[in-house]
């Protein structure tokens, strides 16, 4: 029953962050009633949209017990705009077959390793928790010296907002990490009841203002990271990669080799 309702809770955040970004005129209110004291459309005025009553979806946004229907959902996901990604999302978060758990994460083959030791290209294993398992040594030279770091520092979420080495080299750093928080949230979403990603989260935001202001955006997204722009150390210009990832390894979805891939320009 806690897990049950943390999930609800996490579905009525989502929605309530999708509301808010979605401005009167851009619904078809050209003229409100009353003065708005919070950004977005009103909850009666999604409701309005949706076709369902004022009352009822308040209580999908305060997490309550309610049934919902595809159709229902789908008309929320209409009546809020949200994009391809942000559909996907919310019926997963809906979806009462969706995994509660996160399967153990700690335990991937060796075999792996040799593997990403053969390719020439920068290239991961990560968890869904973004914790490097394994790297090759063109990665070290990518993001950083990955050998050299504690354990706990060796969180690609961590990398990505806290060390600056790698920041500094990042030319498209703003849309990079929008981006990089966008597909972490995908995954933290439909694992609310995981403590492991309720505290990283918190130690994150607690460590960095940056992902903290990003991270309360909501933004979610399912595909893979965009083009990363960036100053190699061995090169004199800025080279761009592109990240192809798989996932799946040892039968466990809860694991994603990344290979990224220089872009031709």
């Amino acid at each position: 029953m806690i897990q049950e309702n943390t999930k609800l809770r996490t579905l009525g955040t989502f929605l309530k962050s999708r509301r808010n970004q979605l401005q009167p005129e851009q619904a078809g209110f050209s003229h409100s009633y009353g003065q708005r004291r919070t950004p977005g459309l009103r909850r009666e005025e999604v409701a309005v949209l949706a076709g369902v009553s004022a009352t009822y979806y308040t209580w999908l946004e305060q997490g309550r017990d309610v049934t919902a229907s595809r159709d229902v959902i789908e008309n929320i996901a209409r009546a809020l705009q949200l994009n391809p990604d942000e559909r996907v999302h919310l019926l997963q978060l809906w979806n009462p077959n969706e995994p509660e758990t996160i399967a153990n994460v700690s335990t991937i083959s060796p075999h792996w390793q040799h593997i990403l030791n053969q390719l020439h290209s920068p290239s991961i294993i990560t968890n869904h928790m973004s914790e490097f398992i394994f790297w090759n040594p063109a990665a070290n030279e990518l993001f950083s010296n990955l050998d050299a770091m504690l354990p706990e520092e060796r969180f690609f979420m961590r990398l990505v907002f806290l060390n600056e080495e790698f920041r500094s080299r990042i030319v498209n750093l703003e849309e990079y990490t929008i981006s990089c928080v966008a597909v972490y949230r995908s995954y933290y979403n439909r694992h609310p009841e995981n403590l492991f990603f309720r505290e990283f989260v918190q130690r994150l935001c607690r460590d960095s203002p940056e992902f903290e202001a990003i991270w309360n955006l909501h933004h979610v997204q399912l595909q893979k990271a965009c083009l990363l722009h960036i100053h190699m150390p061995s090169a004199q210009q800025i080279v761009t990669f592109d990240s192809n990832s798989m996932a799946t390894l040892d039968n466990s979805p809860n694991y994603h080799m990344c290979i990224y891939s220089p872009v031709s320009s």
